[in-house]
């Protein structure tokens, strides 16, 4: 008899211990490439607004109105993916949802009325809310069985996956693809991604409690805020920062995409790295610093009168902020206010809101104070999710 029997051990329980631990991996690297297919697939949208346009026929005012369609129909399908979660599971969840983003992907550039056009938006806005929304449980409960912070990596895929999609669409183009071409390609890049990860897509989703329509509240409330105002800082950068180094910088038009280009390039940076500066600094000091960190960039864009430093500014802008939407998902998957399957949704819901309201509130802000007023207004509200992280702290 061995010292391992005389001890009252035995093999057998061990066991399954690799098979489980090849089996999280799996699930890691699944929700890595989810979250690449959902940025891809924006981004690849973004690619062919122009041809979009044109097709239909849309004067830009008429384009900014069918835009709320997309947005509607992520708004709308984001509060039930909880309950559909915790019902079916994550996996056929995001199948169904990745389905509708790739049937409509080419459809998108297909559409020839505004009505058709307004139609198709709603649908793709309603699969990638979907997408989204259930990524992020997934993403909560591998994180939580991995022991280890890994939200900010998961969230560095989005951002490559937009970069990736971002510049193939457009090199496809440029290369002589059609449209509807290179929106099947991204189509079938999108599904055949899901299928070679399927087996790490989980079975399950958060355990549901309580309506399917749940209004946050308490700690949740105070996550949805700050997804809102994260959400609305990107916003005005993704809509109004090529406008303000075209109006106040003086740049050629040509050249006002490198403000954006700067932010996305130093959001996904930092997010591949903050896994660790989580580990290391902990939750509230990623929030409080970066918040802080974002809005010295702001200010800085904004207020010293040289293109290259706002350049600057908005690469502070992007790496302070990079890591602060992933905390924030992380806190909502601990807290115990309400449950994962309703508080991952509200503050998805709450998040989206900021993108859709941010622009529409730099607008009418610069239109009465002019531009520059109105980023500062955005650098006041990043001051203030700097001082509502103290509240993060773990309860």
């Amino acid at each position: 008899m061995n010292s391992r029997a005389l001890a009252g051990q035995v093999d057998e329980p061990l066991r399954p211990r690799p098979q489980r631990h090849t089996t999280l991996r799996r699930q890691q690297y699944a929700t890595r490439a989810l979250f690449g297919i959902a940025g891809f697939a924006a981004a690849a949208w973004a690619s062919v607004v122009p041809f979009a346009k044109s097709r239909a026929g849309l004067d830009e005012g008429a384009l900014g109105l069918l835009l709320l369609c997309l947005g509607a129909g992520s708004i709308l399908t984001m509060p039930l993916v909880g309950a559909l979660c915790a019902r079916h599971g994550c996996r056929i969840v995001i199948w169904v949802a990745s389905a509708m983003i790739a049937l409509t992907l080419p459809l998108l550039v297909t559409a020839s009325t505004a009505p058709a056009l307004g139609a198709v938006l709603f649908v793709f806005g309603a699969g990638l809310g979907a997408v989204d929304c259930a990524i992020n449980i997934q993403a909560v409960i591998v994180e939580a069985a991995s022991g280890r912070p890994m939200m900010s990596g998961f969230h560095g895929f989005y951002s490559a996956g937009g970069i990736v999609g971002a510049a193939g669409v457009s090199s496809a183009l440029s290369l002589g693809l059609s449209p509807l071409g290179g929106m099947l390609l991204a189509s079938g890049l999108v599904l055949v991604t899901l299928w070679w990860v399927s087996g790490g897509l989980l079975p399950h989703g958060s355990p549901r409690e309580g309506p399917v329509f749940a209004v946050p509240r308490g700690f949740v409330l105070l996550l949805g805020v700050l997804a809102f105002s994260m959400f609305l800082a990107e916003g005005a950068m993704l809509d109004w920062s090529a406008v303000f180094l075209t109006q106040e910088r003086g740049l050629p038009s040509a050249q006002a995409g490198f403000g954006f280009a700067c932010f996305a390039l130093a959001m996904t940076v930092g997010r591949f790295c903050g896994d660790a500066i989580v580990r290391r600094l902990g939750p509230v000091h990623v929030v409080l610093g970066g918040s802080l960190l974002a809005a010295s960039g702001v200010t800085m864009a904004t207020l010293i009168p040289a293109w290259q430093l706002s350049l600057a500014g908005y690469a502070l802008l992007g790496l302070g902020a990079s890591n602060i939407v992933p905390v924030l998902f992380s806190a909502a998957g601990r807290q115990k206010a309400m449950s994962q399957a309703a508080a991952i949704p509200a503050i998805a819901t709450l998040g989206y809101a900021g993108v859709l309201c941010g622009p529409a509130g730099i607008g009418f802000v610069a239109h009465h104070t002019g531009l520059p007023v109105a980023f500062l207004v955005v650098a006041g509200l990043l001051v203030l999710v700097a001082a509502a992280a103290p509240a993060l702290r773990d309860r």
